[in-house]
C-alpha cells in the first residue's frame, strides 16, 4: 500500500513526500551499502542540522553507497502507519528501515530517546542489539550525545565519538566487507571496534557497587579498553555540502549553513560542546565564499548562516562579513550569525548584517553577577554587553534576546536578581540608543544541567522543586522591570539531566515511558512528566541518583570514553573555578594543556588575519526598472502536497536558481512581489496554475528562454507552461469558473461506481432547487446552498488499464467534471463530493482531485 494516498489526513504532509531539490535516489541493487540517516525528530527539525547534509553527501558521493533519510514521523503519521499495518520507510526510495545495512541516528538532544525506539519499531528494526539477527540494520548512534551514551546503550550496536567525515565512510566499508563476506554480526561488530572512534557498548560490560555507583566497565575484546574520538584535523580538507537538500517546507533554520569554524577553546566551563569538540579549526575566507556562491547556485536560498559554537570569534568574520555584503547584498541576500558571544558584536559587523535585513540577535551572558561569570569562567564584562546592545539599537534594532542559566553551581538568590538588574541596566541603554524608537530587552532563562566531560561534570543539578523557585524569582524580577522573560520548562530540564550523565540501567526507563506513549518530549506541548515518573517507579529508578553531586574518584558511566580532554585538566578547571581564577583562550593565549592537541597534526587552526578576501567585491547595482510577467504552471504528484507559502518558496528559488533576477519589496523583510490567483488546497493538482512576478530587466531573457531555464530547475511536479510580458500595473488573475475533474475510483476512498450509478446521482443533484453544504472557515462554520455555484456536473470519461503515475493504477475508473463559478464563499470540488456521495469531509478529501482549467 502506498501511504502517500493517506497524506492528506495529517498534518503538514510535506514533510513525508521526499523529492526535493538536490536530493539523490540511487538504484539500490548497484550498491554494496543502503545506509540510512535517521534524525529522532521531525523534519523540520531534522533537516535543520547541518550534520545530515555533510554526512548525505559525503556517502553518496560514493558509487557503491546509497544513503537515504528518515525523520519521527509526526503522532498522526505515527497513528496511521500503525492503523494501516505500514512500516517506517526512507524518504529517496521508500525502502524499509529494517532493509537497510547501516540505520545511523543523530543524537542531539537526549529528550529523543523514546523517538528513537519509536522510530525502530515503526521500521521493524529490533530494539534490543542482543535481538538483532544477522541480516538486521546496524543502528549506529552519532553527534554530542555519543559522549555518553549508555542510557541507550542496549538500543545500539555501535556509536562513532566525534568527527564524522571520514569514519562514516569506514564504517559502511566495514559493514559492506563484512556482509560480502557472510560474517557474522558478531564478526562484524569486531570490525567496527576497529575503527578510531567507534564505540561497542557490547564489548564493555558494567559491574555495580552495593550503593548503586559503577565498580567497574570491564573490557571483553581483547585491546579494546578505550575509544578516542575521532578528529578531522582541517575542516577545509573533506568536502562540504554545496549541493544541500532543499526542503519544501519551513524548517527550524529556512537557509544556506556554512560552517566556519568547528570547535571553541574560549573555555566556560559548563560547556559541553566547547570541550568534547576541541581544538578550533577555522575554515579560510576563500574557502567560504566559494561555498556560499556554490550554495546558493545549487538551492535558490536568500539567506546564509554562518555557523560555529561562536561565530564572532571567527578570526575574520567583519572581513568576511564585509565581503558577502558588497557580493550578494543587491540580490537582498541576507547573512546571520545564529552564535555570537558577548564582546564580538561590534558597530561594524552589526552595520554590515543589516545591509538586507535585520536578523536576530541572542547574546548569552550566562550569568547575570560578574562573580558567577568568573566562576563559569565566561570572561565578559558588563560594560561589553552594554556596547553591544548600543550597537544593535543604534542601527536600528527593536529586539535583543539574552540568554542566561540558573542553578550554576554557587549561585545563590543574589546572583538571580543580579539577572534581572543586568537586563534592565542594558535595557536603559538600549532605549537611549535607540532615540525614541521602539527597543525591547527578552531574557531566555535554562535551568543548568552538568553534562559530561566539563569541569561541573560532578557537581550536582538543583532539584525540580528549587528550579521552580529560582524560575519564579527571577520572573517577579524581570516583571516588575517590565522585561520580556521566555523560560525552559523546569520539568524537562530534570527529566534531561537525568539522562546527561545517566548509565545503562536507565534504558529500561526509557522503554518503559516509551510504552507508554511518550514522543517528542522535546516538545513541551508533548512533555508529559508523570509518565516519566511512571516509568521511574515502575523500573525501579530513583532520578535523583542521577542529579547527585558526585566524587572526584567515582567511576562514571563515560570514563572509557575519551574525548581528547583529560580528567586532570577537567579537576584544574573545577578547583580554578572555586578560586574565580579566569582560564585565558589557547586561541590568542599560552596552551593551557587540556591534552586534545599533539601540536603536529591535532591542533589549532587559525586563518591569517593579514590574509586578503580576494574577487568578493562587486560594484553596488544601480537602481533597475523591472517588467511584469505572467507564468502558467502545472502542479503535480507529490508536489501537490505542497502548502501555498511552501509553493511560493519552492517557486521563489526555482527563479534564483535559474538565474531570473527576482523583484523585491522594500522594508525589514524583503520578499519576491509575487502574486497568486489564489491558492490551491494541500493535496490538490492543478494544470492551470498563474503566477504573476516582477523581475528585475538587467539581464532579463527572452520568455521562451526563461520557461526553459525555469523548467531545467524545477523540482519534480512543478513544470511551466506559458509566460506573458504584462503592464507592469496589471491587476492579479482571478478565475471566474474553474474546472476540475474527480477520479472516484483511485485512492482509498475508491467509490467504484458503474456510469448508470453515477449518472443518477449526478441527476438528482441537478434537479435540486437547493444544496445546502455547511463550509468550515477555521473555528466557524456557515451553511451555504452550493447548487448556484455549480456551473456544470458531468461524467467525463471512463477508463481501463490505469492513468498516469501521479494517480496509481487502477484496472477502470470514473472521471467527473465538475465547473464551480466564484461566489460570496469559495467552495471545494470536495464540498460537493462530500455532498454528493453522503460521505465525511475526512473521506471526501482522499479522493483525488486534480484542477485543469480556470477561465479569466
Amino acid at each position: 500500500m502506498d501511504i502517500k494516498a493517506y497524506l492528506p489526513l495529517v498534518r503538514r504532509p510535506s514533510r513525508y513526500i521526499g523529492g526535493e531539490v538536490n536530493s539523490i535516489k540511487k538504484d539500490l541493487s548497484k550498491v554494496s551499502c543502503a545506509f540510512g540517516l535517521a534524525f529522532p525528530d521531525a523534519y523540520e527539525v531534522g533537516m535543520s542540522h547541518l550534520g545530515i547534509q555533510i554526512l548525505y553527501q559525503i556517502l553518496n558521493a560514493r558509487e557503491d553507497i546509497a544513503c537515504e533519510r528518515v525523520f519521527a514521523p509526526w503522532k498522526d503519521m505515527e497513528a496511521l502507519l500503525r492503523e494501516k499495518g505500514e512500516r517506517l520507510r526512507t524518504l529517496e526510495s521508500g525502502i524499509n528501515l529494517d532493509s537497510l545495512d547501516i540505520l545511523g541516528f543523530s543524537l542531539q538532544y537526549e529528550l529523543s530517546y523514546t523517538n528513537v525506539l519509536n522510530m525502530l519499531e515503526l521500521g521493524g528494526v529490533p530494539l534490543l542489539s542482543l535481538d538483532r539477527k544477522d541480516n538486521d540494520a546496524f543502528v549506529i548512534g552519532g553527534g554530542p550525545l555519543a559522549f555518553n551514551p549508555e542510557p541507550v546503550a542496549d538500543y545500539f550496536d555501535a556509536f562513532l565519538l566525534g568527527d564524522g567525515e571520514e569514519a562514516v565512510v569506514e564504517i559502511a566499508e566495514a559493514v559492506s566487507a563484512g556482509k560480502k563476506n557472510r560474517e557474522d554480526r558478531a564478526s562484524i561488530l569486531r570490525r567496527l571496534a576497529r575503527i578510531a572512534g567507534v564505540y561497542v557498548p557490547a564489548f564493555f560490560e558494567v559491574l555495580y557497587n552495593a550503593d548503586s555507583t559503577i565498580k567497574e566497565i570491564r573490557p571483553l575484546l581483547e585491546g579494546y579498553t578505550q575509544v578516542n574520538k575521532r578528529i578531522v584535523p582541517d575542516i577545509n580538507a573533506p568536502p562540504p555540502p554545496s549541493r544541500p537538500v532543499v526542503p519544501f517546507m519551513e524548517t527550524i533554520h529556512d537557509r544556506l549553513t556554512i560552517e566556519i569554524s568547528r570547535g571553541c577553546t574560549r573555555g566556560c566551563r559548563f560547556c559541553h560542546a566547547g570541550n568534547v569538540y576541541r581544538p578550533i579549526r577555522e575554515r579560510t575566507p576563500e574557502n567560504i565564499i566559494r561555498l556560499i556562491d556554490e550554495g546558493l547556485k545549487n538551492t535558490g536560498y536568500d539567506e546564509v548562516s554562518l555557523l560555529s559554537l561562536s561565530s564572532g570569534d571567527y578570526t575574520m568574520i567583519e572581513e568576511v562579513m564585509s565581503g558577502l555584503m558588497d557580493k550578494y547584498a543587491g540580490e537582498k541576500i541576507a547573512v546571520s550569525l545564529p552564535s555570537l558571544r558577548v564582546g564580538t558584536l561590534g558597530a561594524r559587523l552589526a552595520s554590515e548584517i543589516k545591509k538586507v535585513r535585520k536578523t536576530g540577535f541572542t547574546m548569552a551572558p550566562e550569568a547575570g553577577s560578574e562573580r558567577l561569570r568568573n566562576f563559569i569562567n565566561k570572561g565578559i564584562k558588563e560594560e561589553d554587553l552594554i556596547a553591544n546592545a548600543v550597537s544593535v539599537f543604534t542601527l536600528g534594532w527593536q529586539t535583543l534576546k539574552l540568554y542566561f542559566m540558573i542553578g550554576l553551581p554557587t549561585e545563590t538568590d543574589e546572583d538571580v536578581a543580579a539577572i534581572a538588574r543586568l537586563a534592565k541596566t542594558v535595557m536603559g541603554a538600549g532605549k537611549k540608543a535607540a532615540k525614541g524608537r521602539a527597543a525591547q530587552i527578552v531574557v531566555s532563562a535554562a535551568s543548568f544541567i552538568p553534562k559530561p566531560f566539563t569541569p561541573f561534570q560532578w557537581e550536582a543539578q538543583i532539584t525540580l522543586d528549587e528550579c521552580v523557585r529560582r524560575q519564579g524569582l527571577l520572573k517577579k524580577a524581570l516583571s516588575a522591570a517590565r522585561l520580556g522573560y521566555k523560560w525552559h520548562d523546569p520539568e524537562m530540564n530534570f527529566i534531561e539531566g537525568v539522562f546527561a550523565r545517566g548509565d545503562r540501567r536507565l534504558s529500561k526507563a526509557i522503554l518503559a515511558a516509551f510504552k507508554k506513549g511518550c514522543r517528542f518530549d522535546g516538545w513541551s506541548e508533548e512533555f508529559k512528566l508523570n509518565l516519566w515518573m511512571e516509568a521511574f517507579a515502575e523500573t525501579g529508578i530513583d532520578p535523583a541518583f542521577y542529579l547527585r553531586r558526585r566524587s572526584f574518584d567515582e567511576t562514571l558511566p563515560w570514563d572509557i570514553l575519551y574525548p581528547g580532554v583529560t580528567k586532570e585538566f577537567l579537576k584544574r578547571e573545577y578547583e580554578k573555578a572555586l578560586q574565580t581564577v579566569y582560564t585565558p583562550d589557547c586561541k590568542t593565549d599560552t596552551c593551557t594543556n587540556c591534552g586534545v592537541c599533539d601540536h603536529k597534526t591535532v591542533k589549532n587552526r587559525v586563518v591569517d588575519k593579514t590574509a586578503a578576501i580576494a574577487g568578493s567585491a562587486a560594484p553596488a547595482a544601480p537602481r533597475q526598472m523591472s517588467n511584469r510577467y505572467r507564468f502558467v504552471f502545472s502542479k503535480t504528484g507529490a508536489f501537490k502536497y505542497l502548502s501555498h507559502l511552501e509553493l511560493m518558496s519552492a517557486i521563489a528559488r526555482t527563479f534564483k536558481r535559474a538565474g531570473i533576477t527576482l523583484k523585491y519589496s522594500e522594508g525589514f523583510h524583503p520578499k519576491p512581489r509575487f502574486s497568486f490567483a489564489g491558492s490551491l488546497p494541500v493535496g490538490m493538482e492543478s494544470l492551470d496554475e498563474s503566477l504573476d512576478a516582477e523581475l528585475l530587466c538587467n539581464g532579463l531573457r527572452a520568455p521562451e528562454e526563461m520557461l526553459r531555464a525555469l523548467n531545467v530547475f524545477a523540482p519534480t511536479g512543478l513544470k511551466f507552461g506559458s509566460c506573458s510580458l504584462l503592464r507592469l500595473k496589471s491587476k492579479p488573475p482571478s478565475a471566474i469558473i474553474t474546472e476540475y475533474h474527480l477520479f472516484l475510483n483511485e485512492g482509498p476512498m475508491g467509490l467504484y461506481i458503474d456510469f448508470e450509478g453515477i449518472d443518477g446521482l449526478l441527476k438528482g443533484f441537478r434537479e435540486k432547487a437547493s444544496v445546502p453544504v455547511v463550509i468550515e472557515k477555521g473555528e466557524t462554520s456557515v451553511e451555504v446552498d452550493i447548487k448556484p455555484l455549480v456551473g456544470e456536473i458531468s461524467v467525463v470519461e471512463s477508463y481501463s488499464g490505469g492513468l498516469p503515475a501521479q494517480h496509481g493504477v487502477v484496472s477502470k475508473g470514473v472521471i467527473v467534471r465538475i465547473a464551480l463559478r466564484n461566489g460570496p464563499v469559495s467552495i471545494r470540488p470536495n464540498d460537493v463530493v462530500s455532498c454528493l456521495f453522503g460521505l465525511s469531509k475526512k473521506d471526501a478529501s482522499l479522493i483525488p482531485v486534480r484542477k485543469v482549467s480556470a477561465s479569466r
